[in-house]
C-alpha cells in the first residue's frame, strides 16, 4: 500500500486528548531555562502547541517584576498545569484545583486540564501508583481532563485509564535522568494495553512518553514505539543551546512519527542484497 505523503509538511495530524486538539505532538516544559527570553525563543524553536507549567514551584513573578505569564503567548499555547512537587493525593488535587482557578481567570484553554504527578519520594521522582490512582479519580470526578504521569507498567495504565484519565504519561526514565528509553519492551506493553484492540485496547486513545528524553534520538524512538507524543524540559532547558535543541526535537519528533507509520523492514540474522543476484553479468564481452 502507497499513501501519498506532502514531503514539504512540517507537522504531523493533531492529536485530542479530550476536548483539546494540539497541532503539535511535542509538548514542552518552561522550567529550568536560565531566563524568560531563552524560554520564550526554545518554545517557539520547538513548535509545541501546549506547555506545562508546575502551579507549585513557579514563582509567576521574578526578582525583577516579570511574570512567566508575560512571556507566554495564551493564544499560542494551551497551558498545562500539572502538579510537580506533590507527594500525596491531597497535595496534587489542592494544587490542581488552583491551577484551574488561574487558567479560569485568563480563559486559557487549558483551564480544565492538570499533568497529575503524585510522587514516591524526593530520591527517585518515580510516581507513588496509589496516589496517582486516587488523585486521577478524584479528580475526573471533580470534571478534570487528567493526564496521568505514571510508570511504565502496563497494569497500572490500564487501571488509570479505567478511572477516567483522558490520557496516560508512562516514564522513558526518571525525571530529568536524560536517560532516555529505559526500557523500550515495557512501553510497548503499555501501548498494547492501551491501543492495541486485541488486548482490549482503543486506536484512539492517547499515549504520550512523559520524563528522562535527552537527546532527539529519544524523542524519535519513543515515536517508533507507538507513543502519540513526546513531553520533556529539562533535554531542551540545560541544553547548551536550547533554541538548537528545541528544533532538534522537534525533527525527531516528526521523523519518529512518520517512520512509525511507515511499516518498517523486519530484522534478519543475515544480509539481504540490495540488487538481485539474477540477471548479474558474469562474464564480460571479448575477454
Amino acid at each position: 500500500m502507497v499513501t501519498e505523503v506532502d514531503i514539504d509538511t512540517r507537522e504531523a495530524t493533531p492529536i485530542q486528548i479530550g476536548p483539546c486538539t494540539l497541532t503539535s505532538r511535542l509538548i514542552a516544559g518552561t522550567g529550568k531555562y536560565e531566563n524568560y527570553e531563552i524560554m520564550q525563543a526554545a518554545l517557539a524553536a520547538s513548535g509545541c502547541s501546549a506547555v506545562t507549567v508546575a502551579v507549585r514551584r513557579e514563582r509567576l513573578v521574578d526578582d525583577q517584576g516579570r511574570s512567566i505569564l508575560d512571556f507566554l503567548d495564551l493564544d499560542r499555547y494551551t497551558i498545562l498545569p500539572n502538579t510537580a512537587g506533590c507527594f500525596s493525593a491531597d497535595d496534587a488535587i489542592r494544587v490542581s484545583r488552583l491551577g484551574r482557578d488561574l487558567l479560569e481567570q485568563l480563559d486559557n484553554a487549558g483551564q480544565h486540564w492538570v499533568k497529575l504527578e503524585v510522587l514516591g519520594d524526593r530520591t527517585t521522582l518515580l510516581p507513588d501508583p496509589v496516589g496517582t490512582l486516587e488523585a486521577c479519580r478524584e479528580l475526573v470526578a471533580d470534571g478534570f481532563q487528567v493526564l496521568c504521569y505514571t510508570s511504565d507498567d502496563p497494569i497500572i495504565a490500564a487501571r488509570l485509564r479505567d478511572a477516567g484519565a483522558a490520557c496516560v504519561m508512562p516514564a522513558g526514565s526518571p525525571i530529568g535522568s536524560g536517560r532516555g528509553i529505559a526500557n523500550p519492551p515495557a512501553i510497548h506493553l503499555v501501548r498494547q494495553v492501551l491501543k492495541d484492540p486485541e488486548h482490549g485496547g482503543d486506536p484512539d486513545y492517547p499515549l504520550i512518553v512523559d520524563a528522562g528524553v535527552g537527546t532527539p534520538s529519544d524523542v524519535t524512538v519513543a515515536m517508533e514505539l507507538g507513543a502519540d507524543g513526546v513531553l520533556l524540559n529539562t533535554g531542551i532547558a540545560h541544553a547548551e543551546d536550547p533554541v538548537r535543541m528545541a528544533t532538534a526535537m522537534r525533527l525527531a519528533c516528526l521523523a519518529g512519527y512518520h517512520g512509525a507509520r511507515s511499516g518498517r523492514i523486519p530484522r534478519k540474522l543475515h544480509a539481504t542484497a540490495s540488487s538481485p543476484w539474477e540477471g548479474m553479468i558474469t562474464t564480460i564481452p571479448g575477454e
